[in-house]
């Protein structure tokens, strides 16, 4: 499999995501997992698993990029394959969330949580959002 990851040495701050090439992307065509540094590949390997609608080809690929981006963050990769990480990808995780916010308004803590939420802006004096 050919990578498509390079090392990103930008200096300075960047202000935004786009700011970011393609080829420092776990998954280059999605833009997802940025591989810039040893934290953010070590966050790509414990996420690897929660990335959805990639197909198999997309998971070998990014795979391929996180170990060359490890290999050149010093970092060692105990797994073999993109088999080995994460066992099973969250493919229900949106409706499952859309569950989740229904339940919270059914059970009014949505309204609790928004009522304390504009208390502390009030207390500190920010704007809503």
């Amino acid at each position: 499999m050919r990578t498509t990851w390079h090392p990103h040495e930008k200096h300075g701050k960047l202000t935004r995501q786009s700011d970011l090439p393609d080829s420092v992307y776990a998954f280059p065509k999605q833009r997802k997992e940025p591989l810039t540094d040893a934290r953010h590949v070590r966050n790509a390997v414990a996420r690897f698993d929660q990335v959805t609608d990639v197909t198999e080809s997309d998971r070998a690929l990014a795979f391929a990029n996180i170990k060359k981006a490890a290999k050149h963050y010093g970092i060692d990769l105990g797994e073999k394959s993109h088999h080995e990480l994460g066992v099973h990808p969250q493919a229900h995780r949106k409706r499952n969330a859309r569950k989740a916010v229904a339940t919270k308004k059914r059970t009014g803590v949505a309204k609790k949580a928004a009522r304390k939420a504009a208390a502390t802006r009030k207390k500190h004096k920010r704007p809503a959002r």
